[in-house]
């Protein structure tokens, strides 16, 4: 017979016994009020889960009404552009859709209320300006602080005859210098276009031999600060 068998354990004193189940009770308690704020918790999520769909549609409708007033007014620079320069009764029209936080723009050219296609008697001349267009307004929604406004605009004039080249150059030298832009043109045309739109003119010159490249010609200098920016000799 083992020891232990000759001293068994005395069982819990009343006291004891109720101080364990009142502690028991409180403890139990406390789940209880946790099981009912889950509980309420859970109600509230599927709630709000039931009307996501409905806030997820509204919100994308206000988004599309927001660009919608953005895009009222790019097609308002856009169209006056291509008047401007072409002397032409184009109109830009834009289409877009928002879904989930995202939006698609489509953008069209219409002549007297008709879609016309862009290229149709045109060449490039249409995607020309409105290529430029678009650059200068996403440029200018950029952050200043982490963006520089600088843009090269690479023979975006390629497709215009020469004598709408001073046309789009007289709005592009406007728009910089209100939003206080840098732009460095590209072009092929007659330097004499530029004359009085560019702050600074240049000629790149290819030198008879291969191996020294070519050379930078100064042809007009401003030493002030201007589109494209200060200049020192």
């Amino acid at each position: 017979m083992a020891l232990a068998d000759l001293n068994p354990p005395l069982p819990p004193s009343p006291e004891e016994v109720r101080r364990r189940w009142q502690t028991l009770r409180a403890r139990q308690q406390v789940l209880w009020e946790r099981q009912q704020q889950a509980r309420q918790q859970q109600q509230e999520l599927a709630a709000f889960l039931k009307q996501a769909p409905a806030i997820a549609d509204r919100l994308d409708a206000l988004s599309q009404q927001l660009f919608g007033d953005i895009l009222t007014e790019v097609e308002r620079n856009l169209t006056y552009a291509l008047e401007e320069i072409l002397e032409q009764n184009l109109k830009v029209v834009t289409a877009t859709e928002v879904k989930k936080g995202k939006a698609t723009i489509s953008f069209s050219v219409e002549r007297d209320g008709q879609p016309e296609d862009i290229l149709t008697g045109q060449g490039g001349s249409v995607c020309n300006i409105i290529s430029v267009g678009l650059r200068l307004i996403a440029l200018s929604q950029l952050p200043e602080r982490e963006h520089r406004r600088f843009l090269i605009l690479d023979e975006q004039d390629c497709w215009l005859r020469p004598d709408l080249v001073p046309r789009q150059m007289a709005i592009i030298h406007t728009i910089a210098r209100k939003l206080n832009f840098q732009l460095l043109v590209i072009s092929h045309h007659d330097l004499s276009l530029f004359q009085d739109y560019a702050d600074r003119i240049y000629r790149l010159i290819l030198s008879p031999t291969a191996a020294d490249g070519v050379r930078l010609e100064l042809l007009k200098s401003e030493p002030k600060t201007s589109m494209l920016g200060p200049y020192h000799d």
